[in-house]
């Protein structure tokens, strides 16, 4: 995905990242956490506006500021940096609603042949889960980055 994307800030651990939007709507800070789970090597992805007041992810803001395809790379770009830092990982997203969950479908559609290059991605219907298909409609979803396998 070779798309402008903002500027990533985050810790040591690189479960965190920070980055601002920039749009009509002025200047927006957002946040793109992963968090384990109780699964070996299983993290969940929240994403979403940083609360002014909490410090904390709201993930049911809706900020239509004019940069979706600059935020998704952004949060793209946080995802390969942290399974650049943890490659066994495997990432676990869902949207907080149905439509988040559509836009999170449709952003994984439009870039699929690329993303498949470097990841495996599988999508979630009724509580079981396959490789990602275009064209599903999936409840939630799995990355995880391809390792490479060297032989001698």
């Amino acid at each position: 995905m070779n798309l402008d994307r903002y500027e990533l800030t985050s810790g040591n651990k690189l479960t965190a990242f920070e980055f601002v939007s920039r749009g009509p709507k002025g200047l927006i800070p957002k946040l793109v956490q992963f968090t384990p789970t109780n699964y070996k090597d299983l993290y969940n992805l929240a994403f979403g506006d940083k609360d002014a007041d909490t410090g904390q992810i709201n993930d049911i803001a809706i900020s239509n500021n004019g940069d979706s395809e600059q935020v998704l790379a952004t949060v793209v770009a946080a995802v390969i940096a942290f399974t650049d830092r943890y490659p066994n990982a495997s990432i676990y997203a869902t949207g907080s609603s149905k439509s988040r969950t559509r836009l999170y479908r449709m952003g994984i559609t439009k870039y699929f042949q690329e993303a498949k290059s470097n990841f495996l991605i599988y999508g979630q219907i009724h509580s079981e889960w396959e490789p990602f298909v275009i064209g599903e409609n999936y409840d939630a979803f799995i990355v995880q980055r391809k390792l490479l396998k060297f032989e001698i």
